[in-house]
């Protein structure tokens, strides 16, 4: 889940080892765990303010950011940010978000579910992402469904699937309904449909026009003909 306002973790200043520098403003949340990581010309920095955090989601959380983070750097936004964070916040009630580098995951959640390890994978590619402000919501998400499907390394294990198509549904939807229809979009009509469109997006250049550009069809004339036969071979790892 992308946020792109300033929460008060993103006032913390990334440091080289020892993670987190003392925050500024009124929010200041305690920190009782962190860590600085580093493979490669890639850092994460894991902090948070939960004691009893599992210390094997805690593994897991690391690796796979160590995993899909460079692959989708490479593919989509090679100036993307090397050093990023992840905070474990008691006092966060959704599941995750992401502003500013920084991705913020509740630990009841990763308690609950947790094999939902790709949760990570959704969120740091938002920190690829880096869409100016203004963009639309929906495909922002869909974009980042789409990438953890392609790039997730545990969707099977939790549990998490693309849903068929049903009537009723939007491709203004986002998250995992927007996805299955990107996929439908890159292997019926143009393969480079979510490259092209995640850059033009970084790039303040998207407007619906670039549907027609890339693929001869408007959106919504992309969706009623997926609509009409909606049928995708998928494959979970």
């Amino acid at each position: 889940m992308k946020n792109r306002r300033l929460f008060a973790l993103t006032l913390f200043v990334l440091t080289s080892v020892k993670g987190w520098a003392q925050p500024q403003g009124p929010a200041q949340p305690k920190i009782i765990m962190g860590d600085s990581l580093v493979h490669d010309r890639y850092s994460l920095i894991f902090t948070g303010n939960d004691a009893r955090f599992d210390s094997v989601t805690r593994q897991n959380m690391i690796n796979v950011f160590f995993t899909v983070y460079p692959q989708m750097v490479d593919r989509f936004n090679k100036n993307s940010l090397t050093k990023v964070g992840i905070f474990i916040d008691t006092a966060y009630k959704a599941v995750a978000e992401t502003g500013n580098g920084v991705a913020r995951f509740n630990p009841a959640w990763m308690k609950r579910y947790p094999q939902d390890v790709d949760v990570v994978t959704h969120e740091v590619m938002h920190v690829v992402q880096d869409y100016k402000d203004g963009e639309p919501g929906w495909l922002t998400e869909g974009i980042a469904d789409y990438v953890r499907y392609v790039y997730g390394v545990n969707n099977k294990g939790a549990k998490w699937f693309l849903p068929d198509y049903r009537p009723g549904q939007s491709y203004k939807d986002a998250y995992r309904v927007t996805a299955r229809f990107l996929l439908w979009v890159e292997k019926n009509k143009y393969k480079k449909i979510v490259d092209d469109l995640d850059k033009a997006m970084r790039d303040g250049k998207y407007t619906p026009r670039l549907w027609v550009k890339l693929t001869g069809r408007t959106v919504d004339e992309l969706w009623d003909e997926y609509a009409k036969h909606p049928a995708l071979e998928l494959n979970y790892k």
